[in-house]
């Protein structure tokens, strides 16, 4: 089959490559209905991340499983199944206390750019709906594998409430879920940080009450005005830069929290600033698997529709213009589809 590999900077290929097999009893096979590019993706795309070799790309992914391993038990050929983006055992005390993305056995998905992907304990990481899904419902399945789960995550970690105000850093795939999941969880008041006109809408849409165009100390400055100067009780930090932490952590009040899943490069937090700031922090990579149940029930009744986000289609021969447009700004998020 051929399935995306990144070369090098800016080097993105649809290859030729191998089939992938049953290889432990916990394994499953799934036919991709669909699959995307994630900001993340862009980090080794534009040489920010060290490589090791050609790496098969693709984390987020939904569609038919076609074979399981002899251990498996809660999936079956057939069914149609959505998994989070770390791979999980779902046993282990990390995963029974609700956070499997820090399971003592987790990977991290890859592959997923493709027709055909394996996933590692099954059991653990996908979730099968009762009947396969509408086509329309596809977009929105697939944003539940990572993007809808990381943005949900940052509003979750940053203890938005009813009637909160809640400021979201970032206005990419991800931001713009923070926004949508700071909506479902009540807050009053939604301040999108955004420059762009097009992402701008969609945050609007999702819910923000707000616009704010500047960034850094301007930025804040915004944020505090539009919060009688005390800063917002959520900030979600949804980068992953210095710039984007350090806006995020001045724009809350003391006492406020800053949920913050940006991947981060080159963040470095001051001890003494961090003390006298007295602000909770709570970040990394999303507990997707915890959320699962409760995204394909508000998607699958069409309560919510993630799949907005994405606002540009390739083929898989043509992966690398998905790419290129995400690296340059022109598209927020690119779905790919099998064909």
């Amino acid at each position: 089959m051929r399935a995306t590999v990144l070369h090098g900077t800016g080097d993105i290929r649809c290859d030729e490559v191998e089939d992938p097999k049953i290889q432990l009893p916990t394994d499953a096979i799934i036919k991709l209905s669909a699959s995307c590019i994630c900001g993340s993706d862009l980090w080794p795309y534009r040489g920010l991340q060290p490589m090791n070799g050609p790496m098969h790309m693709g984390h987020e992914y939904c569609g038919v499983v076609t074979e399981v391993g002899s251990a498996v038990k809660t999936v079956k050929p057939g069914q149609f199944v959505v998994g989070s983006f770390v791979i999980s055992c779902g046993t282990c005390v990390n995963c029974l206390n609700g956070w499997p993305s820090s399971c003592v056995n987790r990977e991290f998905m890859s592959g997923g750019q493709a027709p055909f992907a394996r996933v590692p304990n099954a059991d653990g990481t996908l979730v099968a709906t009762a009947e396969l899904p509408p086509e329309d419902l596809i977009p929105s399945l697939l944003a539940a594998s990572d993007v809808l789960g990381t943005g949900w995550y940052a509003a979750d970690a940053a203890r938005v409430q009813p009637g909160s105000t809640a400021v979201v850093v970032g206005d990419g795939a991800v931001g713009l879920m923070g926004v949508l999941a700071a909506k479902q969880m009540g807050a009053a008041k939604i301040i999108a940080m955004s420059r762009h006109k097009a992402r701008q809408e969609l945050a609007l849409e999702y819910g923000a009450t707000h616009i704010v165009t500047e960034r850094g100390d301007e930025g804040v400055a915004k944020i505090l005005a539009l919060t009688g100067g005390v800063g917002a009780d959520s900030v979600l930090e949804c980068v992953g830069t210095q710039e984007a932490m350090m806006q995020a952590i001045n724009a809350a009040r003391p006492g406020g929290s800053i949920g913050f899943v940006g991947v981060p490069h080159g963040v470095s937090l001051d001890g003494q600033m961090l003390f006298f700031a007295q602000k909770n922090l709570l970040g990394g990579p999303a507990p997707v698997r915890r959320y699962l149940p409760d995204f394909l029930d508000m998607i699958l009744s069409r309560k919510i529709n993630p799949g907005k986000v994405f606002d540009l289609e390739v083929d898989l021969p043509d992966v690398a213009r998905g790419y290129k447009a995400m690296d340059e700004r022109k598209a927020i998020k690119t779905l790919i589809r099998m064909g």
